[in-house]
């Protein structure tokens, strides 16, 4: 399995409200969780869409894989450097105002068979499970007859 790596580093948002976005995307297939964040009404989908589509044109370029093969494995944000800045108050004062930036990392993997189901490697077959037919009693049988 493939994995490969994007960062977006210094982006001027909250690393807290970027963590919402990513959140809900976290585990998702490329295909679906592009689509989540074109339609996500956060400003934060902005910067995460444009990190996810430079890691799909990394594995397609780099790579040579498939879109459609990847998944999100493993998503973060990280803090990055704060900007300090000063506000004036009353009576002459001045309180602190910190202006917050972030760095964010994907890594995208490959799947490695669509049809097989979890923790089964593509060349085991699952084993069959023999169905038992259930036996009648022949007291159940008389009984329902009366």
């Amino acid at each position: 399995m493939k994995q490969v790596q994007a960062k977006a580093r210094f982006i001027r948002m909250s690393p807290k409200k970027i963590r919402l976005v990513i959140n809900l995307i976290r585990g998702l297939d490329v295909t679906s969780a592009e689509s989540q964040l074109r339609f996500m009404r956060k400003d934060a989908a902005g910067p995460v869409l444009k990190l996810l589509r430079s890691a799909m044109a990394n594995a397609e370029h780099n790579f040579q894989l498939d879109k459609s093969g990847l998944f999100i494995k493993e998503i973060r944000v990280d803090q990055g450097p704060s900007l300090k800045r000063w506000t004036p108050k009353a009576q002459g004062r001045a309180t602190p105002i910190l202006k917050r930036s972030a760095h964010i990392s994907i890594v995208l993997e490959t799947k490695e068979d669509k049809n097989a189901p979890v923790g089964v490697k593509a060349e085991e077959k699952p084993a069959e499970k023999k169905t038992k037919t259930p036996k009648i009693r022949e007291k159940e049988v008389k009984n329902n007859k009366k």
